[in-house]
């Protein structure tokens, strides 16, 4: 069964179609990135999809339940981590996690989840008195209070430094391991690669690709680059005559090759490099990035 499935799902908010017939589904134990720009729908999606916003039109199901007619029933099987999220300053991290439990007749275990996120050091700290990557992992615990089956993310690490980003993607992949299916949205393409298995990049709420990364980045972005360092000015002409490049970038003394066939462009290269006396010990072989594909479905104009 799907974890989650989504039929043609719509939302308006007078002439603005926030969420424009939407089709996509969440196998379970599958970590799933809803990627997109500013105000393409990411977030009404999930509120829909978490019962906290009613639809216009289309079907939704949530581990087989109707959040808009059985929500009390999804409630005790996902658990969600908004944006933002304000708990009680006083409250040490200890009692939040108590208070929270309480809600719940069956839950995880609290000592287990603060080894999890890495708070047991901390548990007797003020919720004020945190750092901003301490707060998020809190939140993550609270997400995890319940033991949900599916847990949604919505944009977990804005804001973090790299070391509180990759502390989360340590948990991320624990949950995974332990079987719960994910589904978050990010505006780091790097971790969206990293974390999921599949992605679907949407705008104007609509989905624009949907795939692994990997596959993603194939279709979209198939050309390669090879890098290689170089200090002879007329090389950029012997390079562009290898088969199946396209073009040559040339930057602090350092070529690089675009090519669409990378097996005989580089076997050209490298009989090549020979005769042309180049220093071939730093070659890189580049591909695009998931980022990469956004930028070319989204455009790169800036989104408030």
């Amino acid at each position: 069964m799907s974890a989650i499935v989504v039929d043609g799902l719509r939302k308006a908010y007078g002439d603005l179609k926030a969420v424009d017939d939407l089709s996509f589904a969440v196998e379970e134990g599958e970590v799933f990135g809803l990627l997109g720009p500013n105000g393409a729908g990411k977030t009404t999606t999930i509120e829909i999809l978490i019962g906290l916003r009613q639809r216009d039109g289309g079907d939704v199901r949530v581990m087989g339940l109707d959040p808009a007619q059985e929500n009390d029933a999804v409630k005790t099987l996902i658990g969600v981590q908004l944006q933002q999220t304000d708990l009680y300053p006083l409250l040490s991290v200890e009692e939040v996690l108590k208070l929270f439990a309480s809600f719940y007749s069956n839950g995880a275990d609290l000592e287990a989840l603060l080894d999890l996120v890495g708070l047991r050091e901390h548990r007797k700290a003020r919720y004020r008195n945190l750092s901003g990557g301490q707060k998020q992992r809190l939140s993550l615990a609270l997400t995890l209070i319940n033991d949900p089956k599916l847990v949604f993310l919505d944009e977990p690490t804005t804001g973090l430094d790299p070391q509180a980003r990759r502390a989360l993607w340590d948990i991320v992949g624990q949950m995974r391991r332990q079987g719960k299916t994910v589904l978050l949205t990010t505006h780091y393409m790097e971790e969206a690669e990293v974390l999921c298995q599949r992605v679907a990049i949407i705008d104007h709420g609509k989905i624009l690709a949907l795939g692994t990364p990997r596959d993603l980045v194939d279709e979209y972005v198939p050309e390669r680059a090879m890098e290689i360092p170089i200090s002879d000015s007329g090389a950029q002409d012997r390079w562009a005559t290898l088969p199946a490049v396209t073009h040559i970038d040339m930057k602090d003394g350092f070529a690089a090759i675009h090519t669409t066939n990378i097996r005989s462009s580089l076997t050209a290269l490298l009989q090549a490099s020979g005769d042309a006396a180049v220093d071939l010990d730093e070659l890189r072989i580049q591909r695009g990035t998931l980022e990469d594909v956004f930028l070319q479905l989204t455009g790169r104009t800036i989104r408030e």
